[in-house]
């Protein structure tokens, strides 16, 4: 099994996580919520997988190319 970064997509709060460690994740799926300049944005799964560490929390600012979430895939 691979693991794979989950990186936000723009700069952000981290308005709300829908996922949790140990979830199995479609492609596509939100994986959370990122608030910039009134927008709400989701983060998607880029493909199937299992959420195995989420590295920032509801409240949290996140910036263009951090890495959010880790997925195992296979």
């Amino acid at each position: 099994m691979a693991r794979l970064s989950v990186q936000a997509e723009i700069t952000g709060m981290v308005w709300k996580i829908v996922v949790k460690e140990g979830d199995q994740v479609s492609e596509d799926d939100v994986l959370l919520v990122v608030e910039s300049m009134k927008m709400e944005i989701p983060l998607l799964a880029p493909q199937d997988g299992i959420v195995r560490e989420i590295l920032t929390q509801e409240g949290g600012v996140l910036s263009d190319g951090d890495t959010a979430i880790i997925l195992e895939v296979s």
